[in-house]
C-alpha cells in the first residue's frame, strides 16, 4: 500500500492544497490542515475559549454548496490567503488577497465571502482561528484517509466517477481491497514514519452531493453508498500516535 496523494485544507470549507510531503506530530493534524474557519452569523465559537461545534456553524459543502466555486491558496510562512472566484462573477467575487494575521485583513475575508454567499449566509460571517485548535469534523485531533479501491467500488456501482476531493480527505491510498481499511478499527498503521491509529469509520454527509467544478449537487453519495452497501461511509479517520515525516509515494502497513 502506498500514498497516492496528500492534502490539506487550510479554511474549513474551502478547497484543497496538494502536498508533496509533511511532518505530522503526536496528537496533531496535519500542520495547517482546518487551521481556520467561517463561522456563521449566528454560530456561537467563541476565539478565546474554543471548543468542537459541528460542521454546521461554519461556511461548508454541507450547508453552503457556492463554496465549492471558490478557489483558495495560504502562504503559511507569510499568513497570506488568496481567494479567487469564478470567473464571470458578480463584481467582487473576483479575487482577495489578504493577511490573516491582521484584523482588517480577517475582516476583509469574512466580507468578501459573506458578500459571495449572499442569502446563504447567516449574517455577516467571522473568519475565525484559534492557536491549538483545528476546525475538523471529528472531536478527536487526527487525519482522514480513503482507500481508492473503495471509491473504485462506488464508481463502478453507480455508473459514474466521482472526483476524489469531494471526500475531502488528507491521504488517498493505494494497494488494498475495497473495504478493507474497515477491519483497521482501533488498530495501528505506520504510515511513511509516523504511527497511528484508526480510531473511526467516515460517514459521509450532504457535502459529497456537491460537484466541484459546478457548485451544484448532482449525485447523492450518501443515498447510493446506503443503497449498493449498506452502509453511509467511505474513509476511516486516524489519531496521530507517534510524528514522524510522511511523502507522496511512502507506504502504509497495518502494525
Amino acid at each position: 500500500m502506498r500514498i497516492e496523494h496528500l492534502y490539506r485544507y487550510p479554511v474549513k470549507g474551502l478547497s484543497a492544497e496538494s502536498l508533496e510531503e509533511i511532518t505530522l506530530a503526536e496528537g496533531e493534524v496535519i500542520p495547517h490542515d482546518r487551521r481556520f474557519a467561517l463561522a456563521q452569523g449566528d454560530a456561537s465559537f467563541d476565539e478565546s475559549a474554543p471548543r468542537f461545534l459541528p460542521k454546521q456553524n461554519f461556511a461548508c459543502l454541507m450547508a453552503n454548496a457556492r463554496v465549492a466555486l471558490l478557489h483558495s491558496a495560504f502562504d503559511s510562512r507569510s499568513g497570506l490567503l488568496v481567494i479567487r472566484g469564478p470567473q464571470g462573477g458578480a463584481a467582487g467575487e473576483g479575487r482577495l488577497a489578504a493577511s490573516t494575521h491582521s484584523a482588517e485583513g480577517r475582516a476583509a475575508i469574512a466580507d468578501f465571502i459573506t458578500r459571495f454567499l449572499g442569502a446563504e449566509a447567516r449574517g455577516q460571517l467571522r473568519f475565525v482561528e484559534a492557536p491549538g485548535h483545528a476546525f475538523t469534523d471529528q472531536k478527536r485531533k487526527g487525519i482522514s484517509l480513503i482507500n481508492l479501491a473503495s471509491l473504485r467500488a462506488l464508481e463502478q456501482a453507480i455508473g459514474r466517477q466521482l472526483d476524489p476531493l469531494r471526500f475531502r480527505a488528507n491521504i488517498y491510498f493505494s494497494g488494498l481491497p475495497a473495504w478493507a481499511e474497515f477491519g483497521w478499527l482501533g488498530q495501528e498503521v505506520l504510515l511513511g514514519g509516523a504511527r497511528l491509529e484508526i480510531f473511526k469509520r467516515t460517514v459521509r454527509c450532504p457535502a459529497t452531493q456537491v460537484d466541484l467544478e459546478t457548485g451544484e449537487r448532482d449525485c447523492d453519495v450518501p443515498r447510493l453508498l446506503r443503497e449498493h452497501f449498506g452502509h453511509a461511509d467511505l474513509g476511516v479517520h486516524a489519531a496521530v500516535l507517534e510524528g514522524g515525516r510522511v511523502a507522496v509515494g511512502d507506504s502504509l502497513e497495518p502494525v
